[in-house]
């Protein structure tokens, strides 16, 4: 009996079947950037920019801020400790509406705590008048009544005789003594040696100690003595006298006895 051998069909070639056209592959090429394209479309473009970006205004935020702290903060405190440095007594006695002539070269002085810390503050000013001390008197005493200060007339003003016109004023919580006379004319020591007398004659005196000069001593009123209770010689306050005066004494004069 014959069998039938099984048909093996014969294997395709590798070969490009007739008929079609043969693919060819490329290799493959690196992306090429569009110039087409917007930069943001680009993977991971822009993220560089906006951290410098983003850096810049944290920057600008924070320089804006220590601006606005030294302009808001600082400037006033700044003015704040000039005026607390510069007194303002002082400045009321620049104010004072006197001619340039009647206070030329001012010099101060300053002792004392401003807060009466021990010692209260005690300011002074002396300057230099080109005019007589009656003139320069009635410039300074026009000017003070137009300053609100009043004249006062302790016990004391002044503690000692002085020579020129010595007066005192009170104005709120303050006392003034201005003393005007007429200038010392005694040259400072040169080398060290002693000053020269100045010539005894009168009319070389009056051309070279033309002017005056004036003091101005301003105090607080509670470190004033004169405004407290002046000491008075009343027995009750300052003891006994040992040599009292005896008056309508009545064993000065002897009393009659009764008759027998």
């Amino acid at each position: 009996m014959a069998r039938a051998a099984a048909v093996v069909p014969p294997p395709e070639s590798a070969g490009p079947r007739p008929g079609t056209e043969p693919v060819v592959r490329r290799p493959a090429e690196p992306d090429r950037e569009d110039p087409d394209r917007f930069e943001d479309d680009l993977p991971g473009a822009g993220t560089e920019p906006r951290r410098q970006s983003a850096g810049n205004e944290r920057l600008r935020a924070v320089v804006l801020a220590v601006v606005s702290v030294i302009l808001l903060g600082g400037v006033p405190a700044f003015f704040g400790l000039q005026t607390m440095n510069r007194d303002p007594v002082f400045a009321s006695l620049d104010e004072l509406d006197v001619p340039t002539w009647a206070a030329a070269d001012p010099v101060d002085d300053v002792s004392g705590s401003r807060w009466c810390l021990l010692d209260c503050r005690l300011r002074e000013r002396t300057v230099n008048s080109e005019r007589a001390p009656e003139e320069t008197t009635q410039v300074y005493e026009a000017a003070l009544r137009r300053d609100g200060w009043q004249p006062w007339t302790p016990n004391y003003c002044p503690e000692q005789e002085e020579k020129g016109s010595y007066t005192c004023w009170r104005r709120d919580e303050l006392t003034l003594d201005l003393w005007v006379r007429a200038p010392a004319c005694v040259p400072p020591p040169v080398d060290g040696e002693p000053a020269v007398v100045p010539s005894p004659d009168p009319e070389t005196a009056a051309e070279e100690c033309s002017g005056s000069l004036v003091s101005v001593k301003v105090r607080n009123a509670i470190d004033d003595e004169r405004t407290r209770p002046q000491p008075t010689t009343d027995p009750s306050l300052t003891g006994e006298d040992p040599y009292p005066t005896l008056s309508e004494d009545p064993l000065g004069e002897l009393t009659p006895s009764p008759p027998s």
